[in-house]
């Protein structure tokens, strides 16, 4: 069974933060991505590098991931994610973007798809449902839903 907490956004854990997701919304849909080795739509983020911090891996995603061009970004929660015996972290955002530009050819995503509500086919069922009804309640809480 997966367990997902949520904390505070500048919560720093024991451990070091792995992940940066991002859920974007460009002209009030929402942004999803399909990796290229993959069939399934996931929220956009990866792994954080040895020599960046979350913020700077989100940015670095975001653009990598979405092509997204000029963009609003705040941070949702720090969360962590228990599954099979094992606990990671990673730092949720939100970005509104203005515009958007091609996916760069460097990037592992192989599609991009505006929508107005969750894929139903999710790379992380267990996991990106959860992060999305939290960015949704952090949009409702901040007025910008």
């Amino acid at each position: 069974m997966t367990k997902i907490r949520f904390y505070d956004p500048d919560f720093v854990p024991a451990g070091r933060l792995t992940y940066s997701v991002i859920c974007a919304r460009f002209s009030g849909k929402w942004v999803f991505v399909r990796h290229r080795n993959r069939t399934t739509w996931e929220i956009a983020g990866g792994h954080i590098e040895d020599n960046e911090s979350p913020d700077e891996a989100a940015l670095r995603e975001l653009r990598e991931e979405t092509g997204a061009k000029v963009f609003d970004i705040s941070c949702v929660a720090t969360y962590s994610v228990d599954k099979d015996g094992s606990k990671g972290y990673g730092r949720l955002f939100f970005a509104e973007v203005s515009k958007l530009g091609d996916v760069p050819d460097v990037s592992e995503i192989a599609g991009r798809e505006l929508s107005g509500h969750l894929p139903e086919n999710l790379t992380y069922p267990d996991i990106q449902p959860e992060l999305f009804r939290k960015t949704i309640n952090f949009l409702r809480s901040t007025g910008r839903l």
